[in-house]
């Protein structure tokens, strides 16, 4: 991997989607078709970042199954944000086993959170728990692991355990306001 590249990825993971635009903007290499579009996602541009995602996974040869997994995986990111949730979780699947396969656990649990979210998403809760089930997040980064809870309480709202919910929410809920009196002035 050449410096811009990596570069780029480094600007990318540390939140900078323009710094990185700035090293790779008029490259058509693969890695930079896909790098581009993560950051166009970065910047709220779904429909360019999909275009550009799907180009770079193209581009990709066939001995680069683990570069192409991780674009299945940014791509349905996208689909999820953009709640395009018509699509099958199959490529997706396939990507998580892919990444698994080469060692890249982070990639691949965020893969299987995907899932289990879209999952969550279309009410298909059984689907979602069965993946959850078993599956030990303390080895994953802090996000991962927020996003793993994140799909627990989601499923335990839906299942009505609001026990298990409440009991994994970061602290005490927030007092609520009163309502105003009828009588009591405009502020």
């Amino acid at each position: 991997m050449d410096s811009l590249i990596t570069g780029a990825a480094r600007g990318l993971a540390a939140g900078d989607p323009l710094g990185a635009l700035n090293l790779i903007a008029l490259r058509e290499d693969p890695p930079a078709l896909a790098l581009r579009g993560i950051a166009m996602a970065q910047l709220g541009d779904l429909d360019r970042a999909k275009l550009l995602l799907k180009r770079a996974v193209r581009a990709f040869g066939p001995r680069e199954a683990l570069a192409r997994a991780r674009c299945v995986v940014a791509e349905a990111e996208i689909a999820l944000v953009s709640r395009d949730l018509g699509g099958s979780v199959k490529s997706l699947e396939t990507a998580r086993r892919t990444l698994g396969r080469y060692g890249d656990r982070a990639n691949a649990a965020h893969a299987r959170h995907l899932i289990i979210r879209r999952f969550i998403l279309i009410g298909r809760i059984d689907d979602a728990e069965k993946l959850l089930a078993g599956f030990d997040p303390a080895p994953l980064p802090p996000a991962l692991r927020a996003a793993h809870e994140l799909a627990v309480a989601g499923i335990a709202l839906r299942r009505l355990r609001t026990g298990l919910a409440h009991a994994l929410s970061p602290g005490p809920s927030v007092p609520r306001s009163r309502p105003a009196s009828p009588r009591s002035p405009p502020r």
